[in-house]
């Protein structure tokens, strides 16, 4: 695993658009071979949408052969909704790139049948050739897309009833208060994440802290579904000084000396 710690969410979201630009260009895709790309909703990535969305206009980079996968939406909220994550990504990416409309793919949460969109999602994403490199964020309870902590580590895209951790987290984008936000929602499972090609998880802020120093320094455990980045041949982290709080200063230090050598 490798952890990259930078100065502020500023200089990590400028590192991890530049990182996504560079795998696209690399791999150098065409309709017939697209880049397959997961991506998290959430208020950890979007500066690197902004990163994105900047390089872009300036010519940079082109998403017109890239296929992308989102992580999750909320059940029953209606996809013009402000806060569904259809709007989230038009808002805040879809609508200022050249990212065809049929290239983007976000669960329906509003499905008739939502155990077979949860399959036919899977089976998208297999018929795609799998995740190129999935991006997500991380929960102060150590949760990716939402996986819950007690969520499998080999579960696949599926149903999930959050927690009330994660309403009261996510109320602020419902007027204050966890009752107006979904009970429920569509997630890819944490097997899902893993089993694309390279992972990027973005970390910032203090209430960070605790999962950060579990996905690094802990045991890998249902409880913190983070820590099954460990396992992954291409995981990265990259967080901000804000999130290394908890990690033991030889940690902080041991990453900081790696990367440098990276440089």
């Amino acid at each position: 695993m490798r952890v990259i710690i930078e100065p502020n969410y500023e200089r990590l979201s400028e590192w991890a658009a530049n990182y996504v630009v560079n795998k696209i260009n690399a791999a150098q895709p065409t309709a017939e071979h697209p880049f397959i790309l997961g991506l998290p909703t959430g208020s950890s990535p979007i500066g690197m949408y902004q990163g994105l969305i900047r390089a872009y206009k300036e010519g940079r980079v082109s998403f017109k052969n890239v296929v992308t996968f989102n992580m999750d939406e909320y059940v029953g909220l209606p996809e013009e909704h402000p806060e569904s994550y259809h709007s989230f990504m038009k808002e805040n990416l879809f609508n200022h790139i050249d990212c065809p409309a049929e290239n983007i793919h976000i669960l329906n949460g509003n499905a008739p049948d939502l155990l077979e969109e949860c399959a036919k999602y899977e089976k998208q994403i297999r018929e795609a050739g799998g995740i190129d490199l999935f991006i997500g964020g991380i929960g102060p309870d150590g949760h990716i897309a939402f996986n819950e902590p007690g969520s499998s580590l080999s579960s696949r895209t599926r149903i999930k009833t959050l927690t009330t951790d994660t309403r009261v987290a996510n109320s602020r984008f419902f007027g204050g208060n966890p009752e107006n936000v979904p009970a429920q929602a569509l997630t890819v499972g944490v097997g899902t994440v893993m089993s694309a090609k390279e992972v990027l998880i973005l970390c910032n802020g203090h209430n960070k802290s605790r999962a950060l120093q579990a996905a690094v320094e802990g045991p890998v455990t249902q409880m913190w579904t983070i820590s099954s980045l460990q396992l992954h041949p291409h995981g990265i982290i990259v967080c901000d000084e804000a999130a290394c709080e908890e990690i033991k200063h030889g940690t902080y230090r041991f990453f900081k000396d790696v990367e440098r050598d990276n440089l």
